[in-house]
């Protein structure tokens, strides 16, 4: 197995002290996913202390811990002043040594789906680590970074946000040699005060980087002429993708058929057309930025565009799910993680492709936008027009903001609007017939109203196993 630390360069990056020479070939916080080898750095948050599991960690193997001064332990231990600290120091240091070549993904929605499929493309041109999940915030990115091995030739990094200046310290540590933004829309729109706001705070992802480096960029977002002036005050050289004309990367076609996405595009001077196991149109946008990114790597473009077959959508981030219901079956899109306006648009235009069978119905299950603001009302009430367009049959909300918008729609639309979740859960599941396919979306905020999301989802997937115990 690959190295990843020693005892020497852990000393050196942090300025603790080793009790003992050793290697570690695996990096976490999480004592519960401790693997033989592992070098665990023992973190202290609101809720846990990581303290509390250095015993548990080295019971299942870690060579070494990370602690601070004060822990009263004998353990194998390298003592810090501050493990959080340590943490980003060995973050730089990680950075500092390795000859990979850094791609930073930030935006308004899509980062981790993106930053997944840029690490099956380039897993197949090359060694590559990539962010676990979603970690991307200030101690998820140095994380990442940390378990990058100095011989790899690729590491993808998702950045995200939810304030103005969160994106700089993290830019600067990851130091990218391409930034792509995959899209700004109005989320986070509460924080950031504007739209412009908005796309000033994705604009720090250029923080870190050196002049020449590259950004890529969507060509028909509204944002694209602000974000290009700020990258090339920075001397960063700007690469666009999208259906404009003018994009160095061109979307020409896309369509769905036969449970794939196929895409007629041209990046650089090379005409393409691949495939892509997804239903929305912004996964042609997507693919196409991921393209774009292997382009500018210098890597083989073709193949890339054929990988793609083999990507796989995350639960709860636009995968389409068969569930089993008396009589037949109805298709789910999982895109419960998580919504803000763009991609609840982008839901909606989804849900708009799937045909429903000769009985079904395309039905909506929404949940509350967070993070809007004074923009809030207006926004949810908005997504009237996109659900009409888009041929919705029944919408079944949650959440105080998503009321505005029930109350919007025509009478013969409204499903049922419930804060509870279970509740609606039920109602839900009681009204669904083969043939149906449907949408569910919200925000992770949703949390306040006594669960998340999923719920819905684990309900309906749930049917057919109720099924089965009652005939049993």
């Amino acid at each position: 197995m690959t190295i990843l630390w020693t005892s020497h360069e852990v000393a050196q990056a942090t300025g603790g002290t080793p009790s003992c020479e050793w290697q570690a070939t695996g990096f976490t916080i999480d004592s519960r996913e401790i693997k033989k080898g592992d070098l665990f750095i023992a973190l202290k948050g609101p809720i846990h202390d990581g303290h509390d599991h250095v015993q548990e960690a080295f019971e299942k193997g870690a060579v070494a811990a990370i602690v601070n001064e004060d822990f009263k332990g004998q353990y194998n231990v390298v003592r810090v002043k501050d493990t959080l600290q340590a943490l980003n120091d060995l973050a730089y240091a990680s950075r500092k040594r390795t000859q990979a070549k850094i791609i930073a993904v930030t935006g308004s929605f899509g980062k981790t789906s993106t930053k997944e499929a840029l690490k099956l493309v380039l897993g197949h041109q090359g060694k590559v680590t990539a962010s676990e999940r979603s970690f991307n915030n200030f101690w998820g990115l140095p994380l990442s970074l940390c378990q990058l091995p100095q011989s790899f030739d690729y590491g993808v990094f998702e950045i995200g946000m939810n304030y103005p200046n969160e994106i700089t310290p993290l830019s600067k540590l990851a130091r990218p040699h391409i930034a792509l933004i995959t899209t700004v829309e109005k989320m986070h729109i509460e924080n950031c005060g504007s739209y412009e706001g908005v796309a000033d705070a994705k604009a720090e992802i250029f923080e870190g980087m050196d002049p020449g480096s590259k950004v890529i960029l969507k060509k028909d977002n509204p944002m694209f002429h602000r974000l290009e002036e700020k990258a090339k005050s920075k001397g960063l050289d700007v690469v666009t993708f999208g259906s404009d004309p003018t994009a160095d990367a061109r979307l020409h076609e896309n369509f769905y058929r036969d449970g794939r996405l196929f895409v007629r595009a041209t990046v650089g001077s090379r005409e393409l057309e691949y495939a892509v196991p997804a239903v929305g149109e912004h996964w042609a946008y997507n693919s196409l930025a991921v393209l774009t990114a292997v382009w500018l790597l210098g890597g083989n473009v073709e193949l890339a565009a054929a990988s793609l077959s083999q990507f796989q959508l995350l639960d709860g981030r636009g995968a389409v799910r068969e569930f089993k219901v008396d009589g037949g079956s109805i298709t789910v899109i999982d895109d419960s993680y998580n919504a803000g306006p763009g991609s609840m648009s982008a839901g909606i235009k989804t849900l708009g492709r799937l045909n429903p069978g000769p009985e079904g119905r395309r039905i909506a299950v929404m949940g509350n936008m967070a993070e809007l603001g004074d923009f809030a009302k207006e926004l949810h009430e908005a997504l009237v027009d996109e659900l009409v367009a888009n041929h919705v049959d029944k919408v079944f909300t949650t959440g105080n903001l998503m009321a505005h918008l029930f109350a919007k729609l025509p009478e013969s639309m409204q499903g049922y609007q419930n804060d509870d979740l279970d509740d609606l859960a039920k109602k839900i599941c009681s009204f669904v017939r083969p043939g149906d396919v449907l949408l569910v979306k919200g925000s992770r905020g949703m949390r306040a109203y006594r669960g998340r999301m999923s719920k819905i989802v684990d309900a309906l997937e749930a049917l057919n196993h109720e099924k089965i115990k009652k005939s049993a």
